[in-house]
């Protein structure tokens, strides 16, 4: 039976584009066709660089800063059809780019590219961030790139090409009554390439209004996944979102990797945080973002 699985996993590594390429620390593979997180910088580089993500935020450490007012959200509340896809390590909702963010001393304005989750197992916490070294049940990440950039590799060059907000979620005895649709479109995409629409769907029923989300910390850094480009302007927000213990067990047993295997425990763990400051807002009065990001491009280049 075992010598069945592996050629099973085999194959599958042999069909899939991922092959020989990256995974989670969980995904087994009988060959080595792909690394887990401890060796991803041995196939890309940056993955060892000294910006990564996630971090764990000590919160007697971070640095309140009156430089940080709230962020402007556009086209949230918009009822939008998405394309939701199996990427094979994750499942991405595609976002079209009226839904677009600025504000937040951010350098500029952003469109959205996409968003995803990043979740444990059944009964496990699974958020890529943590606070004072807790682990949340799931993390929601909104991705955006900067304008006039047309895409992440054209953004990947610029310190803040990338702007990305984290939400991490709380169990609550509740369901959160918005999160069965996206439990269902993951439903829809169970194995790697597959992909849905979901219909009549807004960022408003998943996110907080913008007056509830003026609490953020925000510091530079990467993507979470290869190749960990650092580009990417951080905002963790401190509202949390909730979910019940019922959704997030449906959550997990949704989608399988490009493997086949359940996709579980998709997190990468923290990463050092090697002199980075990490910021938290405090919108009693604002600066100009130009003396926010000066401030942060020192500290980049003294790290560097």
């Amino acid at each position: 039976m075992h010598v069945l699985v592996c050629l099973t996993l085999v194959l599958a590594a042999l069909v899939s584009p991922c092959a020989g390429g990256w995974c989670y620390e969980n995904q087994y593979s009988c060959d080595a066709a792909c690394r887990d997180p401890s060796g991803w910088s041995s196939d890309f580089p940056r993955c060892g660089g000294l910006r990564q993500s996630p971090i764990n935020i000590v919160s007697r450490k971070v640095h309140v800063n009156t430089a940080l007012p709230p962020l402007e959200f556009i086209g949230h509340s918009e009822r939008i059809n998405i394309t939701v896809e199996n990427k094979g390590h994750s499942a991405h909702f595609h976002l079209p780019q009226s839904v677009r963010l600025t504000g937040g001393a951010l350098p500029g304005h952003y469109r959205a590219a996409q968003f995803h989750f990043h979740w444990g197992a059944s009964g496990t916490p699974g958020s890529e961030h943590t606070i004072d070294g807790e682990r949340f049940p799931m993390e929601l990440h909104i991705v955006h790139i900067k304008e006039p950039y047309g895409s992440l590799t054209e953004a990947e060059h610029d310190m803040a090409g990338i702007a990305l907000l984290a939400f991490l979620f709380e169990e609550a005895t509740e369901d959160h009554p918005h999160l069965d649709a996206v439990i269902t479109a993951l439903g829809q995409v169970r194995h790697n390439g597959s992909t849905a629409v979901m219909s009549d769907f807004r960022l408003s029923d998943i996110i907080p209004p913008s007056e509830q989300l003026r609490g953020y910390y925000r510091y530079v850094g990467s993507m979470t996944t290869p190749g960990c480009e650092q580009a990417v302007a951080w905002t963790v927000f401190l509202k949390t979102l909730a979910i019940s213990s019922r959704q997030l067990d449906a959550v997990v047993q949704q989608c399988r990797f490009w493997t086949g295997q359940p996709m579980t425990d998709i997190f990468r763990p923290t990463q050092p945080l090697d002199g980075r400051v990490v910021y938290r807002s405090n919108s009693a009065r604002a600066v100009t973002a130009a003396t926010f990001w000066l401030v942060l491009a020192t500290t980049a280049t003294l790290i560097h």
